[in-house]
């Protein structure tokens, strides 16, 4: 299996991290494939002699994983959970086992079948759904493979929750690769993202406490399963669904039986709902229901925020008002994926505009979620800004949730938060304008570059699991050096951004930053490769006489 370029740069980055770290994280939203991305990982280590343990904590993650390594490589993979034991042939392991967390610690002394492998068996462990790493048991399982010194570790997760950001910097020592959702809606590898803001007047948040960064359990449940809420949630979702299927995340057990009660109310024989009890049975049938299109509801507690993928999902509901920006991001991905009959053509399709092209004209050219609003008192709700804004302003983030919540109509988020980021660009400009007593200098030599403005990057804002990193001496060489900038004065991730553009343009022999920055000054705005650039300067400078 071919892998897209964006999986091509996350492999590469995993490798030229464990140069100098024995652990790395990939970011990858929902959709593009960590697991064909870190099987091939799996692949190239096995072609060096390394076994690899992958480790999850739900049922249907560790036969996903088994089924797609095979397919994606080749190899043997076996499962360790359950009633499944993985059976060695001469005292050999296999290449590849595939076990839950839970299998692993589970017994008195927290062992549990983890002590039946020996460390130096394995030289990989894959955590999927890495967000989940920093508990004690994934941190145990860890511990155990890391007595083998040579044992490199690898996190894959879609949902790194700011909050958590800090805390999975004590797990990963590095970040390979991270991809933003927007980055992947705009490179047409999802489709895009609508947003529509129902506001239920009974809604009231405000007297809700927070527990663990969330709203708390049972003051959420009290309002969710209210009567007139689950009135004000259904007779919106119907409305607004129309024909296409839905899933409905809903916060309580109760809550969710309730409205697919309703539901069904108004689309006899449409709506289900399932929740961590239900008969895995009973399960399979339902989910094959949905997806047969007999079903148009599944409301769900908790279920299927991971390992559940079916592009045909169109309308995310989310009935499930949440703080939390990962679980947030869990749930809205379920409808991001293109749809089936273009999803496996687009690697073969070279550029992103006819990507783009080709999920604008299949049958299904964008996902809505809708979420609902009320007096939120002191809360900050997440919405569909808050995941795809991940290195745009907080500043523009919330102006976009606010005009979504005020507009009452589906809005195109992508194009949205772009609107109100040019708009808070220009402000900010003029605001500097009035600040700053512009000076013209006769003299070429420039003392100061914005390498941000002149590449034309956005900082990326600080993640929690870069705070007390620092560079390396040729880092901070580099930086200084090359780029202009003093390592001591910018935070590590935009240090790091800068660093590797300038890689990227030094390894394609564009022109340097200085160069870019005259021509710029000079009315040359087209990239140049620094041979060229080089003439051109030349050029100019005997006709000016510098």
């Amino acid at each position: 299996m071919r892998l897209r370029d964006y999986q091509e740069a996350a492999a590469e980055g995993v490798f030229r991290e464990w140069q100098e770290h024995s652990s790395a994280l990939v970011v990858l939203p929902t959709g593009l494939g960590k697991t064909v991305l870190f099987a091939d990982v799996i692949r190239q280590m096995h072609e060096r002699g390394a076994r690899a343990m992958v480790l999850a904590h739900r049922e249907e993650l560790i036969t996903q994983a088994a089924d797609k390594i095979r397919r994606v490589t080749g190899l043997e993979a076996q499962i360790e959970m359950g009633e499944y034991h993985v059976t060695t042939m001469f005292g050999e392991m296999p290449p590849v086992v595939v076990s839950t967390v839970q299998t692993h610690c589970a017994g008195g002394d927290g062992a549990g079948r983890m002590s039946k492998f020996d460390p130096q068996d394995f030289g990989l462990v894959v955590i999927d759904e890495a967000h989940h790493a920093t508990a004690g048991t994934y941190r145990r399982c860890i511990d155990w493979y890391r007595q083998n010194p040579n044992c490199k570790v690898l996190g894959v997760t879609a949902t790194p929750d700011r909050a958590d950001e800090a805390a999975l910097g004590a797990v990963f020592e590095s970040v390979a690769y991270e991809y933003g959702v927007l980055d992947a809606i705009n490179n047409g590898w999802l489709v895009p993202i609508e947003q529509q803001m129902v506001t239920v007047g009974s809604l009231d948040f405000s007297n809700i406490r927070t527990t663990a960064g969330d709203l708390n359990q049972g003051d959420l449940a009290e309002v969710m399963e209210d009567e007139r809420n689950l009135q004000g949630v259904a007779v919106p979702t119907v409305e607004i669904c129309g024909d296409r299927r839905a899933i409905v995340f809903a916060a309580t057990v109760e809550q969710a039986e309730r409205l697919a009660e309703i539901l069904n109310r108004y689309k006899p024989d449409r709506a289900a709902w399932l929740c961590g009890k239900t008969d895995k049975e009973d399960r399979r049938k339902m989910l094959a229901d949905f997806k047969a299109g007999h079903l148009q509801f599944v409301v769900n507690v908790g279920v299927l925020t991971e390992g559940f993928d079916d592009a045909g999902v169109e309308v995310v509901v989310m009935a499930r008002p949440t703080k939390s920006r990962a679980l947030y991001a869990q749930m809205a991905g379920r409808g991001t994926r293109p749809a089936e009959d273009i999803a496996g053509k687009l690697g073969d399709v070279p550029t992103a505009q006819e990507r783009c092209r080709m999920i604008r004209e299949s049958c299904k050219p964008s996902c809505l979620i809708v979420d609902f609003a009320g007096n939120a008192g002191r809360h900050k709700l997440c919405c569909s800004a808050d995941i795809l804004g991940g290195n745009i302003d907080d500043e523009v983030v919330a102006e976009v949730s606010r005009r979504v919540k005020e507009n009452g109509k589906p809005v195109d988020m992508a194009a949205e938060l772009e609107k109100v980021k040019a708009e808070v660009a220009e402000r900010k400009k003029r605001e500097a304008a009035t600040r700053t007593r512009l000076q013209a200098r006769a003299n070429f030599l420039v003392t100061k570059i914005d390498p941000f403005d002149q590449w034309d990057l956005t900082p990326v804002q600080e993640r929690g699991w870069d705070r007390n990193r620092h560079f390396s001496p040729k880092q901070s060489q580099v930086l200084l050096e090359r780029i202009g900038v003093d390592p001591e004065k910018i935070p590590y991730g935009q240090g790091k951004q800068l660093l590797d553009e300038y890689f990227r343009r030094l390894q394609g022999g564009m022109a340097s930053l200085k160069q870019a920055a005259l021509l710029k000054r000079s009315g040359f705005h087209m990239p140049l490769r620094h041979d060229m650039a080089g003439r051109m300067i030349g050029r100019m400078r005997e006709r000016q006489g510098w």
